[in-house]
């Protein structure tokens, strides 16, 4: 089984910037790929962006030329830098990892965008 432990949210003033990371413990497991999804009151989980550990990426339009994904895959871990938030970035992020132990998602953390 593997675990996910996210940090890095808070509260920002719109056009700021804030840094997310994630790391994932276990034994014995190969990551294939990690990613940020999110989850604004009263709406689905969406994605935001993926990244192989080959590091192909994929991004969701709205967050484009001004999120980040990168991933260490000896620290098995990935992170999600966020630059010009807005106020529609607020949600709770996710971490999601697909590895040869399956799908496994963090707990989830509070990024709010707001004056």
């Amino acid at each position: 089984q593997v675990q996910l432990v996210e940090s890095g949210g808070g509260l920002v003033q719109p056009g700021g910037s804030l840094r997310l990371s994630c790391a994932a413990s276990g034994s014995m497991f190969v990551i294939y790929a990690m990613g940020w999804y999110r989850q604004a009151p009263g709406k689905q989980r969406e994605l935001v962006a993926t990244i192989t550990r080959g590091r192909i990426t994929n991004y969701a339009d709205s967050v484009k030329g001004r999120f980040t994904i990168s991933i260490d895959n000896a620290k098995k871990s990935v992170y999600l830098q966020m630059n010009n938030l807005k106020p529609e970035d607020t949600a709770v992020y996710y971490c999601n990892v697909a590895s040869s132990r399956g799908v496994a998602w963090g707990q989830g953390t509070q990024v709010t965008v707001s004056s």
